[in-house]
C-alpha cells in the first residue's frame, strides 16, 4: 500500500529550514561564519583546514568584537526575564555568555581546545582515505567499507591497550591508495599493544602479516582444513594451497592485447553526486574496467548515470532493489542524472546490471530458487509414479505451498523465539528436522532422494546427480564454473555474501542464449574473492565479451584492470577532489599517466 501511495507523493525540503532541520534560533548561531548544519555539511577535508588556524590559535578578527557584541546589565536582565516568561530558565548558576565579546580570551581558549580535539578525530578518518565524507552524511548511504573504517577510526580514538580486534576483508572496496593508509592505521593498533586477526584476500596485505593462516584447499566441503600456520614465507612449501600459487607466483606478468573496439558508447555533460559535466566513451565489444581512489566518482558514472541513461534511451525503467530497503514514503529521491548518450546506442539492444545486492530478503530465497533450476526438479519429482498416483503437482514440493511444506514451522525449517530486549532465537523445527517438508511428501523420491535431500546438496554434488539432465545442468555448470560449487542449493538467501549474491546473479544471467549486444554492468564483482577465484570470474566475463556484448566493470583489482581491453581511471582524489575524467585509453597507456593515482600500481600489474 504504501509503495502504491508513495507514486503521488513528491518530496521536497522543509519550507521553514529548507532541510537543515533546525529552528531559526538554533541556525542564528554561528561559527566562522557557517550555522552547525553549513558546518555540519562540509566535507572533513574542509572542515580541518578551517579547524587547524583556530586550533593554532591563529584568529582572523572577522567576528565582532566589543560592546556591540555584549548585552547591558539591564538588558541582560530584560533577556532572562523574558526566557524565563516563555517557559525558558534562567540559568542563574552560569554567567550569560553575552558578557564579553565573541573573541573574548576565554571563549578563544575554548574554541581552540575544542578544535583541537576535532581534529585529532577528524585527522583520524582523514588518514584514512574518508576526508571526502561530511559529518551529516547518512550511515545508509555508506558502503561497507566506509563503515568498517569509521569503525576502524573509532577504535584508534580510543587509545586501548591488550585488545584482540578481528577484521573482516578490511581492504574490501579499497583503492591501492587507501589501502596503504589502512595498514598504516592496523600498524598503530598493533604498535599500542593490540592483536589483529585479519581476513584477508589482498596479496600485498598477506605479505605484510606476521603470521599466515592458509584455509583449504577448496571450498565448502572440500575445505575447512587448516594447511598451514606460520610466517608467510613458508607457505611457499605447500603444495595443497591455492592461495602460495599466487603469493609466490614467479612470473606474474599479465599477457593480453586488447580487442579493437566495433563502436563506442559516448556520454556528456554527466552530473550526479560530484560528478561534473563529466564525457566518457565506452568501447562497445570489449572488456571495460573503471578505476580511481575510493570516492572519486566511480559508481556514480558507471552505476548510476550510465544505466539510467541507456535503460532510458531503451524504453525502460531501471530496476533498484534498494525500494525494498527503505520506506517509500520517507525515501528521498535522487535528482534526475543530467546528461545525455551522444552515440553508439544503436548496437545496444539490451542492459543488465549486476550488483551485490542481495537476491533476497528472507530465508524463503535461495539458489535453486532464484536461478529457476527448482522449477525443473520439482517437475521431475511431480513426474514419477508415486506422485502421479498420488496426483502431485509440482506446486506440492515448493516449501512455499501449503499442501507439502511442514505445517509446524510453514516451509521454514527452523522456528524463531522472540526474546524482550534479546535477538530472536532460532531452532531447527523439531517436527520436520529442518526438511521443510510434511512426511506425505517426502515419501515421493527421485532417483532414491527426497526434495529436502536435493535442497542439501551442494552445486558439486548436484552436478553429479544431474549429470545426465541437461536443463538443470545448464544452470549447475555455470554455477560451478565461476566458482560457488560448494553452496548449497537450498542454502538461504540471507546467509550469502555480497559477492556471493553478485555472482549468482551474474551465473543466471550467463546460463541464458546468448544474443549479443548486451551491455552488462558489474560494481566491484571481485570484492571479498580469492585469486583463483578472480580468474574464473573473469574467464566468465570475457567469454560475454567474446560472444559479442559489451562489459563494464568498476573496480580496484589491478590484475582485473591488466587484462582489460579500455581502462578509464576517475579521480585524482576523492569528494571535492575527484569527479574528473583522468585518463582513458589501453591499460598499458593508463599505466604510464603521471596524474593518475593509479597508474603505479596497474604498472606492477602489467
Amino acid at each position: 500500500m504504501k509503495k502504491r501511495v508513495s507514486r503521488y507523493m513528491v518530496g521536497s525540503d522543509c519550507p521553514s529550514c529548507h532541510g537543515k532541520r533546525l529552528k531559526k534560533e538554533a541556525l542564528s548561531v554561528t561559527f566562522a561564519g557557517l550555522d552547525i548544519a553549513a558546518f555540519s555539511a562540509l566535507p572533513m577535508n574542509r572542515l580541518a583546514a578551517l579547524l587547524a588556524p583556530i586550533a593554532r590559535g591563529e584568529w582572523t578578527d572577522h567576528a565582532s568584537s566589543g560592546d556591540e557584541a555584549t548585552l547591558t546589565r539591564s538588558a541582560r536582565r530584560a533577556a532572562t526575564a523574558q526566557r524565563v516568561a516563555s517557559g525558558g530558565s534562567a540559568h542563574k548558576a552560569s554567567p550569560d555568555v553575552r558578557r564579553t565579546p565573541n573573541l573574548s580570551n576565554e571563549k578563544r581558549a575554548a574554541a581552540e581546545r575544542i578544535a583541537a580535539d576535532l581534529l585529532e578525530r577528524l585527522g583520524t578518518l582523514i588518514d584514512l582515505g574518508l576526508g571526502y565524507l561530511s559529518l551529516d552524511r547518512a550511515t545508509p548511504t555508506l558502503s561497507s567499507g566506509e563503515l568498517q573504517r569509521l569503525r576502524l577510526a573509532t577504535q584508534l580514538a580510543s587509545q586501548l591497550f591488550g585488545v584482540v580486534y578481528v577484521l573482516d576483508e578490511p581492504s574490501a572496496g579499497l583503492h591501492h591508495t587507501d589501502n596503504e593508509a589502512l595498514f598504516a592505521a592496523l600498524k598503530r593498533l598493533k604498535a599500542a599493544g593490540n592483536s589483529l586477526f585479519v581476513i584477508e584476500h589482498d596479496m600485498q596485505t598477506m605479505r605484510r602479516a606476521d603470521w599466515l593462516v592458509d584455509v583449504g584447499p577448496a571450498a565448502g566441503e572440500g575445505g575447512g582444513h587448516v594447511l598451514y600456520s606460520g610466517p608467510p614465507k613458508g607457505l611457499a612449501k605447500i603444495e595443497a594451497s591455492q592461495t602460495r600459487i599466487h603469493l609466490f607466483a614467479q612470473d606474474s606478468r599479465i599477457a593480453h592485447v586488447p580487442r579493437t573496439p566495433r563502436g563506442w558508447l559516448a556520454i556528456e555533460g554527466i552530473t550526479r553526486n560530484n560528478l561534473n559535466w563529466i564525457d566518457a566513451a565506452f568501447p562497445l565489444g570489449c572488456f571495460t574496467a573503471v578505476t580511481g581512489i575510493s570516492g572519486s566518482g566511480k559508481s556514480s558514472l558507471v552505476s548510476q548515470a550510465l544505466p539510467e541513461l541507456v535503460a532510458a534511451h531503451l524504453g525502460r525503467s531501471l530496476d533498484d532493489a534498494d525500494d525494498e530497503e527503505q520506506d517509500p514514503l520517507l525515501a528521498k529521491k535522487e535528482a534526475p542524472v543530467g546528461g545525455r548518450i551522444v552515440a553508439g546506442m544503436e548496437t545496444v539492444k539490451r542492459l543488465v546490471r549486476v550488483d551485490q545486492k542481495p537476491i533476497g530478503r528472507t530465508p524463503r530465497s535461495n539458489l535453486a530458487t532464484y536461478t529457476g533450476l527448482f522449477d525443473h526438479v520439482r517437475k521431475f519429482f511431480a513426474d514419477t509414479p508415486a506422485a502421479r498416483k498420488r496426483r502431485y503437482s509440482a506446486g506440492r514440493f515448493s516449501f512455499n505451498v501449503a499442501q507439502g511444506r511442514c505445517p509446524t514451522c510453514e516451509g521454514e525449517g527452523f522456528v524463531s523465539v522472540e526474546l524482550l530486549f534479546l535477538p530472536s532465537v532460532y531452532s531447527e523445527c523439531s517436527t520436520c528436522h529442518g526438511s521443510r517438508y510434511n512426511p506425505q511428501t517426502l515419501e515421493i523420491t527421485w532417483h532414491d532422494k527426497n526434495i529436502a535431500d536435493v535442497l542439501a546438496m551442494s552445486v558439486d554434488s548436484a552436478c553429479e546427480f544431474f549429470a545426465d539432465e541437461p536443463i538443470v545442468m545448464r544452470a549447475l555448470t555455470v554455477l560451478r564454473d565461476i566458482g560457488l560449487g560448494y553452496l548449497r542449493l537450498g542454502q538461504p538467501a540471507t546467509e550469502l555474501s555480497g559477492g556471493e549474491a553478485q555472482r549468482i546473479k551474474l551465473a543466471t544471467e550467463l546460463q541464458r542464449a546468448h544474443r549479443g549486444d548486451t551491455l552488462y554492468i558489474l560494481d566491484e564483482p571481485t570484492t571479498g574473492l580469492h585469486p583463483a577465484d578472480v580468474d574464473r570470474l573473469m574467464a566468465q566475463l570475457q567469454g560475454l565479451v567474446d560472444a559479442g556484448n559489451t562489459v563494464v566493470v568498476v573496480e580496484h583489482d589491478m590484475r582485473v584492470a591488466a587484462q582489460s581491453d579500455w581502462v578509464i581511471d576517475i579521480g585524482p582524489g576523492a569528494g571535492e577532489d575527484g569527479g574528473t575524467l583522468v585518463v582513458a585509453a589501453t591499460p598499458d597507456v593508463a599505466a604510464k599517466h603521471r596524474a593518475s593515482r593509479t597508474a603505479s600500481y596497474l604498472r606492477e600489474a602489467l
